[in-house]
């Protein structure tokens, strides 16, 4: 069922999201958020952050809708889901997957129309206050309206790989050797304590 219903809702969930960007210092590259769901693709120092983050941000948002709506009871079903995605190649595929999720849902005819995204932020560069840019975002032209256009083509795509890697949500996706750097603990993909463990997922 809705948990974000009206602007005010989804204003204040971007807020959250704000708030703690700077308390962790985590970057955030494509997002969206839906009416009952949302999607971040965010890199951080320490991957092991990820479950206090992800709860912080579900429990101020908690808060804040039992607040005004004098509910009570858990708003988020089960466990999040946290897929590693290596940044070469496979994450501006994971952004275009996130966007374009109101297109997928009907909710718009066009994945930029929808103002509850980072697709904005890309198309048209509209300034939200959260989206950091993704840097193969830079090698779309040589000018903003170049980036902007090119953009706004690349989101028209429907790729059956993009499905087929980030529809299973917890998968890793990259190259061998970005997969070899990963090690499971407690259920989540984290990279190994030996080796390259500064590698950024």
């Amino acid at each position: 069922m809705p948990i974000f219903i009206d602007a005010e809702n989804f204003e204040y969930f971007k807020d959250v999201l704000a708030r703690y960007k700077a308390r962790y210092g985590f970057r955030l590259y494509h997002w969206v958020i839906m009416s009952n769901h949302y999607h971040l693709l965010l890199e951080i120092q320490d991957p092991r952050l990820i479950s206090k983050i992800m709860a912080g941000i579900n429990k101020a948002y908690s808060y804040y809708y039992h607040k005004i709506n004098e509910t009570s009871g858990y708003l988020w079903q089960g466990r999040f889901k946290m897929q590693p995605v290596q940044k070469e190649d496979y994450m501006i595929a994971c952004g275009r997957y996130i966007e374009q999720n109101p297109l997928k849902a009907g909710v718009v005819r066009k994945a930029e129309d929808y103002p509850h995204s980072s697709a904005r932020h890309y198309c048209f560069g509209t300034e939200d206050g959260i989206t950091d840019g993704d840097s193969h975002y830079l090698d779309m032209g040589h000018s903003d309206n170049d980036r902007q256009r090119a953009y706004r083509d690349f989101l028209k795509d429907f790729d059956k790989e993009d499905e087929v890697y980030f529809e299973q949500m917890e998968k890793p996706v990259g190259y061998q050797a970005f997969l070899d750097r990963l090690v499971k603990e407690k259920g989540r993909f984290i990279p190994r304590r030996k080796g390259r463990i500064r590698a950024r997922i």
